[in-house]
């Protein structure tokens, strides 16, 4: 057997045994709303029948009905959503159904195989593969008057079409480190990753049915560091305050115009993203120490996060 047959056997079954592990835990799902009927795909992650899929999947909807590939069909709630980060939890009224194995995307590389498993066009149980051909792109997504970028979305090359949005992005191990949310072009798709940012929003989704957020009150654009202080602190960028809303809790705790947060809560900030990706439930009301760069001397001040209304 020549080297290319070998590898294209190679490549075969790393995509037929993910396909195998996860095609049983992957629902297509019937949402009916005050919009009228829509489609998706879900991912079941826990022994007891909770399921993820894409928040504007099931928008304005509170139930619908969830098919499995073996024939299963069962009614499913929707126990929370997140719009600000495309992601809702629902649980399904069926038990059994095998979970699959959650992965953590901050692993990827760009190049590496992903899989894509979902029910697009209804055709359910659909796979798909390609490569994850960028890291770090920011998805857009609106809730009301609150905009949000969804940070370190997952590029890909495998083909998703309408109803893949839910599903399933594998790596090629058969752990899911992406949720299928966006087709962004030809031959482009998009997923929000599975890592501790969103691990932390599915359990607030389940706990409580909602994601509290915190807020600082600062808004800024990212700049780059004096040379030596880089080189000490090893980051090369910080966030330049451009607006310290008063009486928030940046205003409280001492921030000011100008100022350049270098670190919070123990973190380096570049840019609002990361100061975003702080601002989760947990976050409200505990002490957040923070380092700016001020007038060519590092200060530190302490903040107390309040919820975001």
């Amino acid at each position: 057997m020549d080297p290319e047959t070998d590898a294209l056997d190679a490549y075969s079954r790393v995509v037929s045994t993910v396909a195998a592990s996860l095609l049983p835990s992957v629902a297509s799902l019937t949402v009916r709303s005050r919009r009228g009927e829509g489609a998706g795909s879900a991912v079941v992650y826990t022994p007891d029948g909770f399921i993820l899929t894409s928040a504007h999947v099931v928008a304005g909807a509170d139930g619908g009905v969830a098919e499995f590939t073996n024939g299963t069909q069962t009614k499913f709630d929707v126990v929370g959503a997140d719009p600000l980060s495309d992601l809702a939890v629902l649980r399904i009224r069926e038990t059994g159904v095998p979970p699959a194995t959650l992965g953590n995307a901050d692993d990827l590389r760009i190049g590496q195989l992903v899989v894509a498993v979902g029910n697009p066009l209804g055709l359910a149980g659909s796979v798909t593969a390609g490569v994850v051909s960028a890291l770090g792109r920011s998805l857009p997504v609106r809730d009301g008057r609150h905009t949000r970028l969804i940070d370190d979305v997952i590029q890909t090359d495998a083909a998703l079409n309408p109803g893949n949005s839910g599903g399933a992005l594998a790596d090629s191990a058969g752990r899911v480190v992406g949720v299928n949310t966006a087709v962004a072009g030809i031959g482009l798709g998009l997923a929000v990753p599975i890592n501790s940012t969103t691990r932390l929003i599915m359990s607030e989704l389940m706990s409580t049915g909602r994601v509290r957020r915190a807020w600082l009150g600062v808004a800024g654009a990212t700049v780059p560091l004096p040379q030596p202080l880089a080189q000490r602190l090893g980051q090369s960028k910080g966030l330049r305050l451009a607006e310290v809303v008063p009486g928030s809790p940046a205003g409280q705790a001492g921030l000011y115009v100008g100022d350049v947060l270098l670190s919070a809560g123990g973190r380096p900030i570049t840019g609002v993203q990361d100061v975003l990706r702080l601002m989760l439930g947990p976050a409200i009301g505990t002490r957040l120490p923070i380092t700016v760069l001020r007038k060519d001397a590092l200060v530190d001040v302490v903040a107390i996060p309040a919820p975001l209304d």
